[in-house]
């Protein structure tokens, strides 16, 4: 009898991966690795197209997700942050979005499963990463033009709709909309979600994840904490939460008005600090477990992880010092 992640998070804090680019940048693939054999002779420049390594070095994400599992995660993500035809557009693999997405979950699901099997006690599970896309519905990307927009909601729609798709038919175990800089971006993800689980009968859980940008405490859409939880919570979710852009020790307070205003279950994945001059975290991993430390002793999370700059060595602590705490349990509404 495999446990559900619904019931997982109720015994324990449940721990999520750290950064896969991070990791895969200490491989230093050239760009004939990001071809490999099968795309050698492709017409367009591929080096930096992350998701592509499913295929081309499937060995090195396995071991991602090894090391991550072996670190203590009860959850990894698919290496799928941009696997949309609107994000695989600029590398002209629109046409590969399916395939991508599919054997990413795949490979994240053998490993999963291989853990599980030697520790049954400690089920693992598999999240199809679904990125914000690095198009904007609700801005304008020119200034002279406010009323241009770049994508539609439509076209977003389609376009999270394959991906959904294919990662459901890999295996994943739960879908993780993150990253959302832009709330409209992130509810034609929901939609295309509620519409593949409507035709094929079936429910997943479903994590969000949005992004505060910098100190104002709002997305890059400008909505705060409290306008952002509004409008993703028409739908059940089995959490709701933040990633990237900060570190765990700026993004408190906003993790904290998020924690005291929702029933659902709260997740956070902060980059480990921000990025030096020369874009690296310097945050170490006895760092972050302090911050995360704070948190726990808050009653503010139900699942953390890392993003940007955060390595198995972080997880682990956090790992280390959440096993001491119990999950928060959420405020209780009139």
């Amino acid at each position: 009898m495999s446990i559900t992640i619904q019931e997982a998070i109720k015994k324990n804090i449940l721990i999520l991966d750290g950064a896969m680019g991070t990791m895969l940048q200490r491989y230093n693939f050239s760009e004939e690795d990001f071809r490999g054999e099968r795309f050698k002779d492709f017409p367009h420049p591929l080096k930096g197209n992350n998701d592509l390594l499913s295929l081309t070095q499937p060995q090195a994400i396995r071991a991602v997700h090894a090391a991550y599992f072996d670190a203590g995660a009860d959850i990894v993500e698919t290496n799928t942050f941009s696997g949309t035809t609107i994000g695989m557009a600029d590398y002209f693999m629109e046409d590969l979005v399916y395939e991508l997405n599919y054997e990413s979950a795949k490979l994240a699901r053998e490993v999963a499963d291989e853990f599980t099997e030697k520790n049954p006690e400690k089920p693992r599970f598999v999240a199809g990463s679904i990125g914000p896309t690095n198009r904007t519905a609700s801005m304008s990307p020119d200034v002279n033009d406010p009323g241009y927009r770049a994508v539609t909601f439509d076209d977003l729609r389609i376009a999270y709709k394959e991906q959904v798709e294919a990662l459901m038919d890999g295996g994943c175990d739960l879908l993780l909309v993150e990253t959302i800089f832009d709330t409209l971006n992130a509810k034609a993800a929901l939609f295309a979600i509620e519409e593949v689980k409507e035709e094929r009968n079936i429910d997943i859980p479903i994590m969000v994840s949005g992004t505060i940008t910098d100190a104002s405490g709002r997305t890059l859409s400008g909505q705060t904490v409290e306008a952002f939880l509004i409008s993703v919570s028409h739908i059940p979710l089995l959490s709701v939460g933040f990633n990237c852009a900060l570190g765990a020790d700026l993004l408190k307070p906003y993790l904290k008005t998020l924690a005291h205003n929702t029933s659902f279950n709260v997740s956070a994945h902060p980059n480990a600090g921000l990025p030096n001059a020369f874009g690296q975290y310097d945050e170490t991993p006895e760092q972050t477990q302090a911050f995360i430390k704070e948190y726990l002793e808050d009653n503010l999370i139900n699942i953390i992880g890392g993003c940007c700059g955060t390595t198995p060595d972080h997880i682990r602590l956090m790992a280390e010092v959440a096993k001491d705490y119990k999950p928060r349990v959420a405020p209780v509404f009139e």
